[in-house]
């Protein structure tokens, strides 16, 4: 289904107002312990600095370090050697690394390029892409029955009986309760044999739900808990190439949905823009407005009790 004018509309000015808060914070220091929703009139920049003041960012990002879980094909790991550490002869401390680290690891974008030739590389993917309004789909119980899981048309049709239709632009993330196993490799991708992803169970999306969210719905990207946006067993990985031809990102190994409502929500998803790259590391964060956000506290907080 198309987007609408004034659904467009409204995604370009929410997302227009959250930059100008950003900056009117950086400059004001504005905060505010009330949430006025944005507005395209008045005063958008003392508005929008309000508003965002009252956001809470939820980290949906998980560390890089010894422990990164990286695709089992990788050849190499992150690596971070000290080059400096100390004080100088200056008088001065100084520290600086060299980094080493394969694109698709840890929580990280695959550009569209990745399955389809001519979709954008990861520097070519436009900031506004990047800035959209998130729900998050839950197939947690269905993935504990079967870690082989896939999200289907009737699941996404269920979430919108409940919620109302997904957004255009939206970016779709799923939560399958995978965020448990990290990180321990074996139990997260369901085999650890180095240089071998032929014996991987773990749930994501199914392709005619992928394709329902993206040519239907107009989704602008997918992520999920898991290692992919393709279910452990794939070989041919359809969900990727499916979002590639459609120059729709995806976002992999995303940490802490439980912590995110299933409406409501603004994501940042901002990778390392790599010149040419096939995705790589990316900081996600999700804004979620106060009386949302205790809606999705109460949820992480009632599970983490179950």
């Amino acid at each position: 289904m198309p987007r609408s004018e004034n659904q467009g509309s409204t995604i370009r000015t929410t997302r227009s107002l959250l930059l100008i808060a950003a900056a009117s914070m950086l400059t004001l220091g504005a905060c505010s312990e009330q949430a006025p929703a944005p507005t395209s009139g008045g005063d958008p920049g003392g508005a929008s600095a309000e508003y965002l003041g009252a956001l809470t960012p939820i980290d949906l990002t998980r560390t890089y370090d010894e422990t990164t879980i990286y695709w089992p094909t990788a050849t190499t790991r992150f690596e971070l050697d000290e080059l400096a550490y100390g004080e100088t002869e200056g008088g001065y401390f100084y520290s600086a690394y060299d980094l080493s680290t394969p694109e698709h690891g840890g929580t990280h974008m695959d550009a569209p390029v990745h399955f389809f030739r001519d979709g954008w590389t990861v520097d070519q993917i436009p900031v506004e892409r990047l800035i959209a309004p998130a729900i998050v789909i839950d197939v947690a119980e269905q993935a504990a029955a079967d870690r082989d899981y896939r999200l289907t048309p009737d699941d996404v049709l269920a979430w919108e009986r409940e919620h109302g239709e997904v957004p255009a632009g939206a970016t779709v993330l799923l939560r399958t309760g995978w965020a448990r196993f990290w990180p321990d490799a074996r139990a997260y991708l369901g085999d650890d044999a180095p240089g071998d992803a032929s014996n991987l169970h773990f749930p994501s999306y199914g392709v005619e739900a992928a394709r329902l969210l993206i040519e239907e719905r107009g989704a602008g990207m997918l992520g999920v808990d898991t290692a992919s946006i393709d279910h452990g067993p794939s070989t041919d990985f359809p969900v990727h190439q499916l979002a590639g031809a459609h120059n729709v990102p995806g976002l992999e190994n995303v940490a802490d949905l439980e912590a995110v409502p299933a409406t409501g929500a603004w994501l940042l998803a901002l990778p390392m823009k790599i010149g040419g790259g096939s995705g790589g590391p990316v900081r996600i964060v999700a804004l979620v407005p106060p009386a949302v956000d205790e809606l999705g506290m109460e949820r992480a907080e009632g599970r983490a009790e179950g």
